[in-house]
């Protein structure tokens, strides 16, 4: 191989060398699973699991200074995050260890321009959330006092939002649809999902009143009824959670009444362990188990709507 002037190998040596995980076992989550070198790594990746930032820890390894056609240093950051093509080197606030890191990094730079790399400290965690979609450095705060565990991140659901969106219009090309959106959990979803759908819409909204000691055909009834007719229109139905059927069951059968062209749902979150009736659900967001779940739109006591993520709550919280 021949090298530069400066003796360098050329370019095409400037490889990265792909490695394995050092998996000690494969069940449990993910942060449990690695053999990590330093104790600070495990922490950091109990960080990322319960966020649910994807990772992968030194997958791999960046050749950096040769003699000959022979490398003789290579460079290995700590971990990779997919979602966001970004390599991470964890670092304390000890000079020693952060001068030779820095001196590293700009290597790599200069080695791989398009390598996105990321010297981070414990005080860029929170700089991290925020380029992970969840926005306020509050929501630490909030995690440590009422969250039980994230079940959809916010990059999930963001990618998710867009296929969806892809889907609808490419099945609704060349024509129009309305939206239909149940009050008020689907606030978030239905307007992320609007601005994915590239086809001519028209929104609109209904509001459902549950009653419990009403006979089993009145316990839930249209409390605010839609602005416009949907007569001849093609309509999709937007649903937060779908559980039981029952309501979901309830909506179609009166808007069927109303004769629209056709008439699908798009439910973000489904919970087919509850069902009691089958409904159709054309187009589904996410499956969930059997638990209480906020954000994104969904409440508990009005409270929690506004987190860029769907969790479950701590028991204290309900008590």
């Amino acid at each position: 191989m021949a090298s530069d002037a400066t003796g360098e190998p050329g370019p095409e040596r400037h490889r990265p060398i792909k490695q394995r995980s050092r998996l000690v076992r494969r069940s449990g989550p993910p942060h449990t699973r690695v053999a990590f070198a330093h104790p600070s790594e495990q922490e950091f990746a109990r960080f990322l699991d319960f966020h649910r930032i994807r990772w992968s820890y030194e997958p791999t390894a960046f050749p950096i200074a040769w003699e000959g056609d022979r490398v003789m240093e290579m460079f290995t950051p700590d971990f990779y995050l997919p979602e966001h093509a970004l390599y991470l080197e964890l670092t304390t606030m000890k000079q020693s260890l952060v001068t030779p890191k820095n001196r590293k990094l700009r290597r790599l730079r200069e080695l791989y321009p398009d390598v996105h790399i990321k010297l981070l400290y414990r005080k860029d965690y929170q700089q991290l959330l925020v380029q992970a979609g969840y926005e306020t450095p509050e929501l630490q705060h909030l995690e440590e006092r009422d969250i039980q565990e994230i079940l959809i991140s916010p990059v999930e659901i963001r990618n998710r939002v867009r296929t969806l969106g892809r889907r609808i219009s490419r099945d609704h090309q060349g024509g129009s649809i309305v939206l239909v959106g149940v009050l008020k959990g689907i606030t978030f979803f239905l307007a992320d999902l609007a601005r994915q759908i590239s086809v001519p819409l028209a929104i609109d909204y209904l509001s459902l009143g549950r009653y419990a000691n009403a006979q089993p055909r009145d316990r839930v009834r249209i409390v605010r009824d839609l602005d416009s007719s949907i007569q001849g229109k093609q309509v999709i139905l937007v649903e937060d959670v779908v559980n039981t059927g029952l309501t979901l069951d309830y909506l179609l059968s009166r808007l069927r009444e109303r004769e629209p062209a056709s008439l699908e749902v798009v439910a973000l979150l489904n919970r087919p362990g509850r069902r009691l009736v089958q409904v159709p659900i054309d187009h589904v967001g996410f499956e969930i188990p059997n638990e209480y779940v906020v954000g994104y739109g969904l409440d508990y006591r009005e409270l929690y709507r506004n987190l860029p993520f769907v969790c479950t709550l701590k028991p204290s919280v309900f008590s």
